[in-house]
């Protein structure tokens, strides 16, 4: 496992991947909530990995998540997934939460009392993620509030949930905030399941909920969901994805390379067509295992010396990994599907299951659309004109000159 981790921490790691691993199968063929696997989760303490240590946690980093979200995505995609959502909700409260509601709710996570979901899309949203149209409502107590959100992940399963609504009823769409909602007190109904081609254990549910909230579960205070989005969500979600894409990727590639290294394969690697096919898979692989711990060591040093992420550079470089992410994996299980053939590539019950991962792997360009980031893409480009690439010294040409002074 990694060595970033202590080894007893690693060793529960390993455990938790051995279960994923073992109900995979059964989680994808009956479109069901990996609960083993999270259970096993739960107990280990892995539900904290962000949490910080003061609170009982691990007091992990996005380096560690974007390890053991590759450990979990080669073993299942449905827990790796929605394992990482659930971290994307504790970084938020970890970063934004005040320390009241801290201490409230982050030793619940260590110690695997709460699963955290996340309701962030709207029906009327188009899967905008910086504008909503639900809002927060006065009560005598605190706040009310009404969601209809389409898809929620683990929805039937999570503890809490921390929800994305308008400040005020009077609001802007773009003003919005983010409330930490108990399932104690909330109202939930269900009105549409999950039969999906991939990722078929992730749980996302369509519901409507309905609560009130007191003043302390707003995190950060009001309005603050945009900064929240862009300074936690998205870096979490994006660098936990394209793990959690690549790992599943690379170990069917590890275990496609045992086949066709046999002699009685019909695949040669000797054959220039089918070496040529191998080295397009490696290099789609490599490609994304380069920018992904490019851009992590970006978003790394810029936590580290206090600065945000909201800079163009860093926003276009977490935009086109999640995209490039999603694309050459998808490519690369493609390419495999091509070496294998029919019977060892094609087939729903393979010792290496292709099948499954490419359909998994269709959802990766679907889970917050490529297109929305690549608009988004061309329009922050034009905002940075120096061209600062992911790995360059932000301010300096490739020659380390200054380009201010260019």
């Amino acid at each position: 496992m990694t060595p970033l981790l202590p080894p007893d921490r690693a060793e529960a790691v390993r455990a938790v991947v051995a279960i994923a691993r073992q109900h995979a199968p059964e989680v994808d063929a009956e479109g069901r909530f990996p609960r083993e696997a999270f259970r096993a989760a739960r107990d280990s303490g892995l539900m904290g990995l962000l949490v910080p240590a003061e609170h009982g946690g691990w007091g992990g980093s996005p380096a560690h998540l974007v390890e053991i979200a590759g450990a979990l995505g080669g073993a299942c995609q449905s827990t790796a997934a929605a394992w990482v959502m659930h971290c994307q909700q504790v970084d938020a409260l970890a970063r934004f939460a005040s320390p009241r509601l801290r201490a409230e709710v982050l030793p619940r996570v260590a110690t695997g009392q709460l699963y955290l979901g996340s309701v962030t899309t709207e029906r009327s949203g188009g899967g905008r993620l910086l504008t909503g149209h639900s809002a927060l409502e006065a009560g005598d107590d605190g706040f009310r509030l009404r969601r209809d959100a389409p898809i929620v992940t683990g929805a039937g399963h999570a503890d809490a949930f921390l929800v994305k609504v308008r400040s005020a009823p009077d609001a802007p769409p773009t003003d919005l905030s983010l409330v930490y909602v108990p399932r104690d007190r909330v109202r939930i109904d269900t009105t549409g399941g999950w039969n999906a081609m991939g990722v078929r254990g992730v749980d996302n549910l369509a519901m409507t909920m309905t609560a009130s909230v007191p003043p302390t579960h707003l995190i950060g205070g009001r309005g603050r969901f945009g900064e929240i989005a862009v300074e936690s969500f998205a870096p979490i979600a994006h660098l936990g994805w394209a793990a959690t894409w690549l790992g599943a990727a690379h170990r069917c590639w590890v275990d496609l390379l045992v086949h066709l290294r046999r002699p009685t394969t019909s695949a040669n690697p000797r054959e220039p067509l089918t070496a040529e096919r191998i080295a397009r898979v490696r290099g789609r692989l490599e490609v994304v295992n380069a920018y992904l711990h490019t851009v992590l060591a970006e978003v790394l040093t810029r936590r580290r010396e206090a600065l945000s992420l909201a800079d163009t550079p860093t926003q276009i470089h977490l935009n086109t990994l999640k995209v490039l992410a999603a694309e050459q994996c998808a490519e690369a299980a493609r390419g495999m599907i091509r070496l294998a053939g029919l019977d060892l590539g094609y087939r729903r019950d393979s010792p290496v299951p292709l099948e499954r991962l490419l359909r998994d792997l269709t959802a990766a360009s679907l889970t917050y659309s490529d297109t929305r980031l690549l608009l988004a893409n061309g329009a922050l480009s034009a905002l940075d004109p120096h061209v600062t690439l992911a790995g360059e010294r932000q301010g300096a040409d490739p020659t380390g000159t200054p380009k201010e002074n260019t």
